[in-house]
């Protein structure tokens, strides 16, 4: 019996549940670079290219490991660039008798994998991915009967579950569970940014430099320098160099922008979590173990752990109880075209040609520069929210569609009606201005509310409230901003109204096919 064990690109993980348990003299791990997984979306070129070494490292790890590892390049003879087209192949190779693999993350990789027995004529075992804290039946039992489904909640089941700061009785480390208010200051000037941990090309990764710089050419973003950690080691690296140097400062300053700082005191982990090369508890662990030293404060350490075991383990939850019907939520009926400069950078809105350039440079831009300047410009505007979620997915290095979407679809835009987020995230200039150094060089004047030179945000905000003043008027958390708008006068809300309407006619529609290939 020889035993078939496909390995995806997101599942670089030793102790990966496929892998255990098996006699590697009757086993072949095949792992795929297909061009289907390059081009659904047109992924940044420093994407593609962390996939493909991260990968090309992993097989050689397995290999010396004593696996027998069947690796398939991009450009091998005779690829069908298809993960069912190269496990069909692979089987009849090896002339196994058995197809052992992981549960995909995605869903359409989910469907493929289902296809795998009826192509091959074998039985395929799925397992599922147990690399996350909570396996998907127990969120769906969480899930169920509940009016409304907040992270919050069950991101204290999980501190609950996994004991991360908790006392012996059962209680949260400072007893309080967040600690996000804290979470919220501008750095002052003169801050001495740590920057992230880099890593030289070797000469795998060089190799696959040469092959996306050739082969993807015309897809968005810089590919070099590229110093992305592709391996386990330089993940681990990469964790500590955050701990010691970023996460002391990570909390007070995680919602701060600043012009030339991409990283601040953020950090790499996020790629390294999702690509397999790092596990969450063992991330959060590292965290809680500086606090518990002492080298950092529990603001910080609280906020990295909801991150990983609140939020991406709750956007995992929620987009598979929502999915397929996820990707078509439209809520807010935006239909406007994505602009033009979500792929140029060329815009006199500082924060955004900012956010842009900076995402084309690293495949990486953090949280609030996503949500709040990228993610908000989108839903004042009334961007089409597919559009706005396929360009999340194609850009950002930590973005596969299991995370990405569910954040984009019902985090930032709000097309799934509230089911993640109890109101939108939307807000003026002034929040921009209060948490970045964007607006001081800007070409608008964030304290002009209307016309030609004020700041687009400000009148598109109150455009914003006034288009969907009937969904969102009894909103609670959302009281105040229509108490404020109900003290305007008919002309000055005409004066926000026409002002927005004025700026979004200067807008200039994204060429076609720079997202999904057929476009």
């Amino acid at each position: 019996m020889t035993m078939l064990i496909p390995v995806l690109g997101d599942q670089l993980t030793h102790t990966l549940a496929s892998l255990r348990d098996v006699d590697r003299a009757q086993a072949v791990v095949v792992m795929m670079e297909v061009g289907d997984e390059t081009t659904y979306v047109r992924h940044h070129k420093k994407k593609i290219a962390l996939l493909f070494a991260a990968m090309r490292h992993f097989a050689e790890e397995l290999r010396g490991d004593g696996w027998t590892v069947d690796y398939v390049t991009l450009d091998a003879p005779g690829n069908t660039h298809s993960f069912t087209g190269e496990v069909a192949r692979a089987a009849e190779r090896h002339a196994v008798t058995a197809i052992r693999t992981v549960a995909g993350a995605e869903f359409r990789v989910r469907q493929a994998q289902d296809d795998w027995a009826l192509r091959t004529g074998l039985p395929v075992d799925i397992l599922e991915d147990d690399r996350f804290v909570c396996p998907l039946p127990d969120f769906y039992a969480w899930a169920q009967g509940r009016r409304a489904h907040r992270m919050e909640y069950f991101y204290r089941d999980m501190r609950r579950r996994t004991g991360l700061l908790m006392t012996a009785d059962g209680k949260p480390v400072g007893d309080k569970w967040n600690y996000d208010h804290d979470n919220r200051d501008t750095p002052p000037r003169g801050v001495n940014y740590p920057a992230p941990e880099r890593f030289a090309p070797d000469a795998i990764t060089q190799d696959v430099l040469a092959l996306v710089g050739a082969r993807f050419a015309a897809h968005f973003g810089d590919l070099e320098p590229f110093a992305l950690p592709v391996t386990r080691a330089q993940a681990l690296t990469a964790l500590d160099h955050f701990i010691a140097a970023a996460l002391p400062d990570f909390g007070r300053y995680q919602d701060a922008m600043i012009a030339g700082q991409d990283y601040l005191f953020h950090s790499s982990l996020s790629l390294c979590l999702n690509l397999g090369l790092l596990g969450p508890v063992e991330v959060c662990e590292a965290a809680v173990a500086a606090y518990d030293r002492g080298d950092a404060p529990l603001n910080a350490v609280e906020g990295f752990v909801r991150q990983i075991i609140g939020w991406r383990e709750y956007m995992r939850g929620m987009y598979w109880w929502d999915m397929p019907k996820l990707a078509a939520r439209n809520a807010l009926e935006a239909t406007r075209p994505l602009p033009d400069f979500y792929w140029t950078g060329d815009t006199d809105m500082r924060c955004l040609a900012e956010s842009v350039g900076q995402t084309k440079r690293e495949a990486y831009a953090h949280h609030i520069q996503r949500l709040m300047v990228l993610g908000n410009f989108a839903l004042l505007a009334g961007i089409d929210p597919k559009a706005v979620s396929d360009w999340f997915l194609v850009v950002y290095f930590d973005a596969y569609e299991w995370v990405e979407m569910p954040n984009v679809i019902g985090m930032s835009q709000f097309a799934d009606g509230g089911a993640i987020a109890s109101k939108p995230y939307v807000s003026s200039g002034a929040y921009i201005d209060r948490m970045s150094d964007y607006c001081g060089r800007c070409r608008y004047d964030v304290k002009k509310k209307t016309g030609a030179d004020a700041c687009p945000f400000n009148a598109l905000y109150w455009d914003f409230l006034a288009r969907h003043e009937k969904r969102f008027a009894g909103n609670a958390r959302m009281r105040n901003m229509y108490a404020t708008w109900g003290r305007f006068d008919d002309a000055r809300r005409a004066e926000y109204r026409e002002s927005a309407a004025a700026f979004l006619a200067t807008l200039v529609p994204a060429g076609e096919g720079w997202a999904r290939v057929g476009d």
